[in-house]
């Protein structure tokens, strides 16, 4: 079970020491996919091109471009937890652009044990996502989307269930290089849940999105909101309480996030540097990610995520590095083409 709280602790920014975490079943939809995703911060929504894999984030970019593209994805997490996704997509002229998406996550092999840990066998949890989507432009500004989701969880002999909704629009200007986005994710519920008795919420999210391509210069700067339905996301330890100055006397009271911080913690901040039509270099930084997974003493390089893509004419490479703290990252492996273009 290492492994599953290995897992749990990263997807939920902190399983145990978070607002945003631990209150949720089904974290694997919190999961960024792609590599390009996970090189700009997981919550990447704000840019409508031909990626497919984007449109799973943010159901509102599918568009004609991703006619006959598909998308292959694996990433490695800390632990040795896997996880990946194939998308494709079709256009359709009066229907729009659908597409579908398989996403597992695996944990590997795991002992099997008796209440006296005598092992007995073994046994290989894992998680999935059945994903159709649609996208529609609505006028040569305005496109929305729809994502839904069929979730399966098997942990042992343990085993759940749920479904879930993405749905989201985009506003773009073309002229100003201009993007922005809205879109609620994960809304849902659980069918059936490990134990009869109680069934957990889905980790619901609302986020907003901005970004801007400049116009002299090959810089693509976004700015995503998340958790706004959600005010306060900071963490306090309960169980800190108020202490003595040893020379005044003077009692210390418990700090607490002011308006500042809880504000910074909804934002992610991503920079595409677009060099031609063959590469892209990606940063990103979560505050929210830095703060509720950083070693305390050694902060490191916390909430910062990198990554490279390489386009060719017939096949796509992206590569995303995504640093959770001291203790844990992620690399991911992406390859997309038009698998048209392989007939012809």
């Amino acid at each position: 079970m290492k492994k599953i709280f290995t897992f749990l602790l990263i997807t939920s920014s902190s399983f145990l020491f978070s607002q945003t975490g631990g209150k949720s079943t089904f974290a694997l939809l919190d999961l960024g996919f792609s590599a390009r995703s996970n090189a700009l911060g997981t919550d990447f929504i704000t840019v409508k091109d031909q990626d497919v894999n984007l449109g799973v984030m943010n159901p509102s970019l599918y568009n004609t471009k991703m006619n006959n593209f598909l998308g292959v994805n694996q990433a490695l997490m800390a632990g040795g937890i896997s996880y990946g996704m194939i998308a494709y997509a079709k256009d359709y002229k009066t229907l729009g652009t659908l597409a579908g998406n398989l996403r597992y996550v695996n944990y590997g092999k795991m002992d099997r044990t008796d209440v006296g840990g005598t092992t007995i066998g073994t046994f290989t949890p894992s998680e999935y996502i059945l994903g159709i989507g649609l996208g529609k432009q609505i006028n040569p500004m305005i496109s929305i989307g729809t994502n839904v989701n069929l979730l399966y969880s098997q942990l042992e002999t343990y085993n759940a269930f749920g479904m879930s909704i993405d749905m989201a629009g985009t506003y773009v200007v073309e002229k100003s290089n201009l993007l922005i986005t809205a879109l609620v994710k994960n809304a849902g519920l659980q069918f059936n849940s490990y134990t009869t008795k109680n069934k957990a919420p889905l980790p619901t999210d609302f986020q907003l999105g901005i970004a801007h391509k400049l116009k002299h210069a090959p810089f693509r700067v976004s700015v995503v909101a998340h958790h706004l339905n959600k005010w306060n996301i900071t963490y306090v330890n309960p169980n800190l309480k108020p202490t003595i100055d040893a020379l005044t006397g003077d009692t210390i009271p418990v700090k607490y996030a002011g308006f500042g911080e809880k504000l910074a913690n909804h934002f992610t901040f991503q920079v595409e540097m677009i060099f031609g039509k063959n590469l892209h270099v990606r940063t990103a930084f979560d505050y929210h990610r830095r703060q509720d997974l950083k070693i305390a003493q050694r902060p490191g390089a916390a909430g910062f995520s990198f990554g490279v893509g390489l386009y060719f004419k017939r096949i796509n490479i992206d590569y995303g590095f995504s640093i959770y703290s001291q203790a844990g990252f992620s690399n991911t492996l992406t390859l997309t083409s038009n698998i048209g273009n392989w007939k012809k």
